[in-house]
């Protein structure tokens, strides 16, 4: 308003009816372009429920802010992200440094939430399903195919598993949920890691049945719908959809449900590089819980990062500096209700500092 009246007067000093008349068009359509400010995000679906939610919450409060997010799978956000097709994107594999290279802006990873990958299941009357370390890598390698599986039937003394073959659910798409799942199977499994190995879009074995599904919430649905199907999704989509989980062996023996405290005693172990992504001053947020060492660690539980550019308009670059700090804040506070793991403070003042380097 102090702007509009200053041009006002200055229109009048030069008694031109011209002058008032453009200065105030150019004022009204730069305040148009304010008030319309979008930021428009793409990829992985894990973290996308959350995300929905923190970018609505985050629009009503923000005058002249909107933010539209398309679940694509963490491998069509990172090719998006290069491509500078989109403002920020979204990934559960992070990136590798070579698709880092290929980011012409300059790209900041940040770690924005934390989830668990599960395996969900579809066999009526089981309720509690118990899966030993050396069997599901075995189920997804096509050597276990049934569900009265010796192994299977040792575990889970009591429970009246069906004569019945497995359907194993996948991603059909380029998937962080993937290649955190594989990244996972590889370390317990040296079997597993030698045939299929960590990768977004793995090569599955053809033996046993298999079904591919794209993105979580596809394959929550195929295995809703499958009778006697497993398969990989994250914790917050079968919180919120009311699947069954098995319940997995961790490193140290013991059987543990996926949670809040069982995650972040997951994540606890879980060291970051003391180091910059290569060829910038930019830190290194990368970091994986594997193969979590905590007796009350579940086994599968990795961040999830945002991925915005270094360099950017200044109207976006400080709209994305204030949604990060909104999403490291508030947003925190909705995390466990919806089946993700709350950063810890220490993770969230590395995200700060990282974030200032946004110009």
């Amino acid at each position: 308003m102090k702007l509009f009246a200053m041009t006002v007067a200055l229109a009048k000093n030069t008694k031109s009816a011209v002058v008032v008349s453009a200065l105030i068009g150019a004022i009204s359509a730069a305040s148009v372009a304010h008030a319309d400010l979008k930021l428009n995000g793409s990829g992985a679906s894990f973290p996308a429920p959350i995300y929905n939610k923190w970018f609505k919450d985050y629009s009503k409060i923000t005058d002249g802010v909107r933010i539209d997010y398309q679940s694509k799978g963490s491998g069509a956000g990172i090719r998006d992200f290069i491509n500078e097709t989109v403002d920020f994107a979204a990934s559960d594999a992070a990136m590798k440094d070579k698709e880092i290279a290929e980011v012409k802006r300059g790209a900041i990873l940040l770690p924005m939430t934390a989830g668990e990958v599960v395996l969900s299941y579809n066999l009526d009357g089981v309720e509690t399903l118990k899966l030993p370390r050396d069997v599901y890598p075995d189920i997804f390698l096509g050597k276990i195919t049934q569900w009265n599986d010796p192994k299977i039937v040792a575990a889970n003394p009591g429970v009246k598993l069906p004569d019945a073959k497995i359907t194993v659910v996948v991603r059909s798409d380029s998937s962080g949920t993937s290649y955190v799942y594989t990244n996972h199977l590889s370390a317990i499994s040296p079997e597993f890691k030698a045939a299929v190995g960590a990768a977004k879009s793995p090569n599955w074995p053809t033996t046993g049945t298999l079904v591919k599904a794209p993105k979580n919430d596809g394959v929550t649905a195929t295995i809703k719908q499958t009778p006697g199907a497993i398969g990989y999704i994250e914790y917050g989509f079968a919180k919120l959809t009311k699947m069954p989980t098995a319940i997995l062996q961790n490193q140290k023996g013991k059987f543990v449900a996926a949670g809040g405290e069982t995650g972040a005693a997951a994540l606890a172990t879980t060291t970051f590089p003391d180091a910059n992504l290569p060829g910038s001053d930019v830190p290194d947020l990368r970091a994986w819980a594997t193969d979590p060492a905590g007796e009350d660690a579940y086994p599968i539980a990795s961040f999830t990062w945002l991925l915005v550019y270094k360099d950017q308009d200044d109207d976006k670059a400080e709209a994305m500096k204030n949604l990060i700090e909104y999403m490291v804040t508030t947003g925190q506070e909705s995390a466990e209700s919806m089946g993700y793991i709350p950063l810890p403070a220490n993770v969230v003042e590395k995200v700060r500092n990282a974030a200032k380097m946004i110009k």
